[in-house]
């Protein structure tokens, strides 16, 4: 089964950079030429609407705390900035990276075409549009933040009809995808939910938004899609001595576990949850030694996902440590670190060597980490054990200012780079 996300898999031997660069790399393209050439892959598109994102999701963030800590006056937004801060890190901007690396490679998994243009282009002006429109609204503007909201809807809705049409003509027999196509479908619903919050539905509606977004839409794609690569990806690297590890079971067991844990979630029974957090937590320690990471320690890029896989079990750990003490004193001593060791720790570690080594299988470039990468996962993995120490600090506020505005530090350099490549050709001179 071929597997591959990019122009060909991690090089065969450390040392040994696959997909070596052609030609020089163009000047910056004509203004004319730009729609052009964002529209040549759908990964182009969606990446640079992620990337985007990236900064301008936790720009208005930090900004928003800043102010608020500093006494500073910051456009209010029209409803509880923290739980808008949740739905757009998670629907808006994860979201747009997972669309794009969805619809380049469900056709890829299942044998299809690539999708034509007229598939992924409204996918990307209903969600990116929507989300840019958002984040106007978050400006105390909020018949604008209904607008964006129904819009990313609009694309979102797009999206399923563009992949549930290649599971379809698989007759949705793709295990991986049909889990990824799930997740989706919750995705929907959860974003469907706050905008049904924003027009004045109660309260609840937000909170299930986030946690579906956590718990139902992100955490089943991330470990699917790490289910099926990094397996495919280590083999490529360290060769017959590696064991691919892919049990058949896993898929099933981590839905019952999450869905088990989102209900305890939105019941608020936190004291039960370690009931299936310690179990999740096992079950992520087991996949990640499965994978055999210390086999895995060159080149950078298969090292990275590795090191962004240990997050996963750790961030589990967290919540069960959280619940028991909840069950045996009453307090809730960990606040959001569980969470944001998994949505810092986890996700924007992966983001980063994942996007990063599609990034580069797509442009002609060395599936290499490179410098600019590898700052980027370095300054992230200060970020996360900030915001986490941010929950135990005497001065909660002002390590949660210094976390986001570490996050826009640490994302800076790496999404200039990306935009700059996901708008302009190919080096190697295929197009795409």
């Amino acid at each position: 089964m071929d597997t591959r996300i990019g122009s060909g898999s991690f090089p065969s031997r450390p040392g040994h950079p696959a997909g070596a660069a052609g030609a020089a790399p163009a000047g910056f393209p004509s203004l004319a030429d730009l729609p052009r050439i964002l529209a040549a892959a759908p990964h182009r598109m969606m990446f640079f609407g992620g990337a985007t994102a990236l900064l301008v999701t936790m720009a208005w963030w930090a900004c928003f705390l800043g102010a608020g800590y500093f006494g500073h006056a910051f456009p209010a937004a029209p409803v509880y900035a923290g739980w808008a801060h949740a739905v757009f890190t998670q629907y808006g901007m994860l979201a747009m990276f997972i669309f794009g690396f969805l619809l380049t490679v469900f056709p890829r998994w299942m044998g299809q075409p690539a999708l034509p243009k007229r598939a992924y282009v409204p996918v990307f002006a209903g969600v990116f549009g929507g989300y840019l429109l958002s984040h106007i609204g978050l400006l105390n503007l909020k018949p604008v933040l209904v607008a964006g909201l129904a819009l990313m809807l609009g694309g979102w809705l797009m999206a399923l009809r563009a992949l549930g049409g290649v599971l379809r003509r698989n007759q949705w027999k793709d295990r991986h995808a049909l889990s990824c196509f799930a997740a989706l479908s919750f995705g929907f619903l959860g974003l469907a939910c706050f905008l049904a919050f924003v027009l004045g539905a109660p309260w609840q509606c937000a909170i299930v938004s986030i946690k579906v977004g956590t718990f139902a839409l992100l955490l089943p794609i991330f470990f699917t899609v790490s289910h099926r690569m990094v397996p495919f990806f280590s083999s490529n690297v360290v060769g017959p001595s590696y064991r691919p590890f892919r049990p058949a079971w896993s898929l099933p067991v981590l839905w019952a576990l999450l869905l088990a844990h989102l209900g305890l979630e939105l019941a608020h029974r936190y004291d039960l949850m370690f009931l299936v957090d310690a179990p999740l937590a096992l079950f992520f320690a087991y996949h990640w030694i499965g994978w055999q990471p210390w086999k895995c320690l060159r080149p950078g890029l298969l090292a990275a996902l590795h090191i962004a896989l240990l997050w996963l079990p750790t961030a589990f750990v967290l919540f069960t440590v959280q619940s028991l003490i909840l069950r045996w004193t009453g307090e809730f001593t960990l606040g959001r670190a569980p969470v944001h060791a998994l949505t810092v720790g986890f996700f924007a570690s992966m983001l980063v060597a994942m996007v990063t080594r599609v990034t580069h299988g797509h442009s002609g470039r060395p599936l290499q980490m490179g410098a600019i990468p590898w700052l980027t996962f370095a300054l992230l993995q200060g970020v996360v054990l900030t915001r986490i120490g941010a929950e135990l600090a005497t001065n909660t506020s002002l390590w949660l200012v210094i976390a986001a505005f570490g996050w826009v530090i640490a994302f800076a350099p790496w999404v200039l780079r990306s935009l700059w490549i996901y708008l302009t050709p190919r080096r190697d001179g295929i197009p795409g």
